[in-house]
């Protein structure tokens, strides 16, 4: 099964390596993907030991068993989630293969028109 592209419906984001993204530690802007390499827990949603954001090598902790952010390895609550990149939006609201999808979630689409309108100006 491949992970290029997924929905977390905790964090209600799109996840997967095809999702680029920025790090969830505050203030970072490290360029990443949502893929299992940089989710905390090293599962799909972060697993039983992870809080399922994604951070960069510098953010996530990787040793022993564990691959978490310095929040889930103290016990802490999470961390706030980054936003979607520009790209990212601008490829579903633009590229044929979210067709489909955009037909099929109006609302959604409107959000996402408002979110990157934020980010832009």
């Amino acid at each position: 099964m491949g992970w290029q592209v997924g929905f977390d419906v905790k964090w209600q984001r799109d996840i997967g390596y095809g999702v680029p993204a920025i790090c969830d530690f505050p203030g970072c802007g490290a360029a990443i993907d949502r893929g299992l390499a940089y989710v905390c827990g090293g599962e799909p949603h972060g697993g039983e030991h992870g809080c399922g954001l994604y951070f960069c090598e510098g953010h996530l902790w990787v040793g022993g068993e564990r691959q978490q952010c310095e929040r889930c390895a103290e016990g802490l609550p999470p961390f706030v989630a980054t936003a979607d990149t520009q790209e990212w939006i601008t490829w579903k609201l633009t590229d044929d293969s979210w067709g489909p999808w955009r037909d099929e979630n109006p609302e959604a689409v409107a959000a996402i028109r408002v979110q990157l309108a934020s980010q832009i100006g």
